[in-house]
């Protein structure tokens, strides 16, 4: 679309929306921050600014002491906030004597200096991901400042040359010059920093010049990529500055100048306008927005103190009647967070690692699998009543209303939902819940047996086993003999279980015969327990130990007691992701083909899935449907378990190498999406409780779950990661958990088959 200055708004509204949903969808971001304005010393005479001020209105220190930074940056930490915004004058030593005196006494050389330092401060004390926004910066700076910030800016303004003269809103400012800051923009590109810019409206400049501003942004762009968001905000008159008097732009107008840029820009380009400075900011999104830029529960605005940041809820709610959802992010965006080999520090990569969720945007909660931190309410049919969903999310639901499978690009579309749409997910996979198989919750009375916590592979999510790197961590090393194996076995059918549950380390002594006298063990001690073991990892190993086919092998485990595998060792099903975390470990064709065989053989098994470390929600889409299509093809699983990853102790993120676990709306999400997934294939969607906790599992039943698994005798693996949930859940605890959401507890087999509906007690 061409754009002149007498375009129609109607027009450029329109086409803006158009580029803008097909792009970013109806997703609209934001975000936490906290503002530190380092030093409110200026060397410039902006005519429109109250930020910078005199040295006799700063009282004793014209900048912040080191202190007073982590006081405001930890309060924001505490708040929920990932983001510490940095804005400051431009070079006040180059003007104010008792600047140069500051930061002599601070022992630094220059503002820049100094700012370079207290990101490096904020982000080892705090975690918050720092923003610089320093001005128009040389090249040597810029690089300096990119060891210790995800991300930099520097708004360009405009590039009318009038403004600069004796009257003009840059008069007296050697730093608004355009030269000098298309240079700053240009360097920033060079050293791969992911760069802010955006104009402003209203202070004297044309529409042509706001255009020809847009386009020099569009060109550095096209060179480098680096522009990751284009801010236009909207001159405000403020009284004691030279354009006290002047008017602001008009509604019309600044929509206007919105609406081209997004026409204008690369439409990967995230746009921005501020939420307050407009009265009725929701009118912004019909000019093509997709972020409402940096909002503090912490602090104000202190470029535009008389303007308060809309409280988060009225944010929502006005983002979510305008049909579109609000998510938080970084300061660095996602496409640039992905990437962080071109666009981050190596100093920076964990940093970002650590305060993004799955889809490189902002956590949304505090919630850690296996922690005692209560999880946010997603999902309360008596505080949250049915919404729906629009856009693609919408699209997708109705489409499984309608019976249609998803494929990939939908159930990716699903794992996005955000707000009201995780109810909407939640509701349609408890629809096809009670479909599948009514208001009955099932669990099974089971132990686990993990013979030996000793293991020659080095999974780098793996915190149970134990070699020579890892003896720092839980636990020593051992290896059951069978007799005490088992002694548990008997111990466990006394307490009343009817399964129990075999897997650990692949020891160096074990061959694959081992495997068969484990299983004989358990037979011989209780005939009638139900044998459910060894994972996929242990069945191929063992049977290439031996050098037997993997059939022959299964049926010699059969033949020992064996009655069904667990899921384990899935962890992600695709190579993308098992090259990072498990890279001797079986592949994705390899665990398919062990599961085949078994339900070939008459063996059943389930699916697990363990995410929420290194990768992103197509891989869990890819998990899905590789599992779905084998499912198809066998009937022979029985359930699909969700393992959300316990970050504490696993080494990959120990060594600042992974994510700590996923958001408790990912959570979950892939138990609803999972519901909605194997729609048909497989009745059975079970939570874990030892990760999720009961206050997670109450939200999952309600979102397409019917099973809690079992009572979990002796859970190790789980423990050794850092899970600080019970070893053992007791019948009249899933009780309490069940009952309440109007749901029946039952005692079921590993097999599902029932075994009794009353409320008995637990024997022993």
């Amino acid at each position: 679309m061409e754009i002149s200055p007498g375009t129609p708004l109607d027009e450029l509204l329109g086409e803006a929306r158009r580029i803008r949903d097909h792009r970013h969808g109806t997703r609209v971001t934001y975000s936490p921050k906290v503002f530190v304005p380092l030093t409110m010393l200026c060397r410039d005479h902006c005519g429109y600014c109250t930020f910078a001020k005199p040295p006799a209105r700063l009282g004793a220190s014209p900048y912040l002491g080191p202190e007073q930074v982590l006081e405001i940056a930890r309060a924001g930490a505490a708040a929920g906030c990932h983001e510490a915004l940095f804005t400051l004058g431009e070079r006040p030593e180059e003007r104010y004597p008792v600047a140069r005196e500051a930061l002599a006494g601070l022992g630094q050389g220059s503002t820049v200096d100094y700012l370079a330092e207290s990101c490096r401060l904020v982000l080892a004390e705090t975690g918050l991901l720092p923003h610089a926004n320093a001005g128009a910066l040389f090249g040597g700076e810029l690089a300096a400042l990119r060891r210790v910030s995800a991300s930099q800016g520097m708004m360009l303004e405009s590039l009318s040359e009038r403004l600069g003269e004796p009257g003009g809103a840059h008069a007296r400012c050697q730093t608004k010059l355009p030269a000098r800051r298309l240079a700053t923009l240009e360097a920033a590109g060079e050293l791969a920093i992911p760069f802010t810019t955006g104009i402003l409206v209203g202070i004297g400049e044309t529409r042509a010049e706001r255009l020809e501003a847009l386009a020099a942004i569009g060109a550095a762009h096209r060179r480098h990529g680096h522009v990751q968001e284009v801010i236009v905000q909207n001159f405000r008159p403020k009284p004691g500055t030279a354009m006290a008097a002047a008017a602001p732009p008009s509604l019309e107008d600044y929509l206007w100048t919105i609406a081209a840029a997004r026409v204008l820009l690369d439409p990967g380009i995230h746009l921005q306008a501020p939420p307050n400075l407009t009265e009725d900011f929701g009118a912004l999104l019909e000019a093509g927005i997709d972020d409402w830029g940096g909002v503090s529960p912490v602090t104000a605005d202190h470029v535009n103190p008389e303007a308060p940041w809309p409280a988060l809820e009225r944010l929502r709610a006005v983002t979510e009647a305008a049909g579109m959802t609000l998510a938080p992010r970084l300061t660095i965006y996602p496409e640039f967070a992905a990437d962080p080999e071109r666009w981050l520090d190596p100093e920076l990569r964990f940093p970002v690692l650590d305060r993004s969720d799955a889809e490189a945007l902002g956590r949304d909660d505090r919630w850690a699998a296996g922690d005692h931190e209560p999880p946010p309410i997603l999902i309360d049919p008596a505080r949250f009543p049915s919404a729906g969903a629009g856009g693609r999310v919408g699209e997708v639901l109705a489409g499984v209303v309608a019976g249609q499978q998803p494929g990939e690009d939908e159930l990716v579309a699903l794992f996005a939902a955000r707000g009201r749409e995780v109810r909407a997910v939640a509701e349609v996979a408890d629809e096809l819940r009670r479909q599948a198989v009514g208001d009955v919750v099932t669990f099974v009375r089971n132990r686990n047996i993990n013979y030996t916590n000793v293991c020659t592979f080095r999974c780098r999510f793996c915190a149970f086993s134990k070699g020579p790197a890892s003896l720092n961590l839980r636990g020593a090393p051992y290896l059951l003999g069978l007799d005490e194996v088992a002694r548990r076995v008997v111990e466990a059918d006394e307490r009343g279980a009817t399964e129990v549950t075999l897997q650990g380390g692949i020891h160096p002594s074990f061959d694959g015969d081992y495997y068969l006298h484990v299983a004989e063990a358990v037979h011989e001690a209780v005939p009638g327990m139900h044998i459910h073991g060894f994972t996929a990892l242990e069945v191929h190993e063992g049977a290439r130990r031996l050098g037997e086919p993997l059939r022959d092998y299964l049926l010699r485990l059969k033949s020992a007691g064996l009655a069904s595998l667990p899921g384990t060792a899935a962890e992600i099903l695709d190579d993308e992701v098992r090259a990072v975390i498990c890279p001797d470990k079986v592949t994705t064709d390899e665990w398919l083909e062990v599961h085949r065989v078994a339900h070939s053989v008459g063996l059943r098994s389930n699916i697990t899935i363990m995410f929420g470390h290194v990768e992103s929600p197509r891989h869990w889409a890819r998990h899905l449907l590789r599992t779905r299509a084998l499912q198809a093809e066998t009937g022979g699983f029985t359930e699909f378990v969700p393992l959300p990853f316990v970050h504490m102790a696993a080494p990959m993120y120990r060594k600042r190498q992974s994510r700590p676990g996923p958001t408790f709306r990912e959570a979950v999400l892939i138990h609803a999406v999972g519901r909605i997934a194997y729609r048909g294939l497989i009745d059975n969607i079970q939570v874990s409780w030892v990760k999720m906790g009961a206050d997670g599992v109450r939200q999952a039943l309600l979102a397409g779950v019917n099973d809690l698994g079992g009572t979990l005798m002796d859970e190790n693996i789980s423990r050794a990661a850092g899970a600080a949930h019970g070893q053992l859940m007791e019948e009249a605890e899933f009780r309490a958990i069940v009952e309440p959401l109007g749901r029946r507890l039952e005692q079921r087999t590993t097999l599902y088959g029932r075994t009794r509906t009353d409320p008995a007690p637990v024997p022993g």
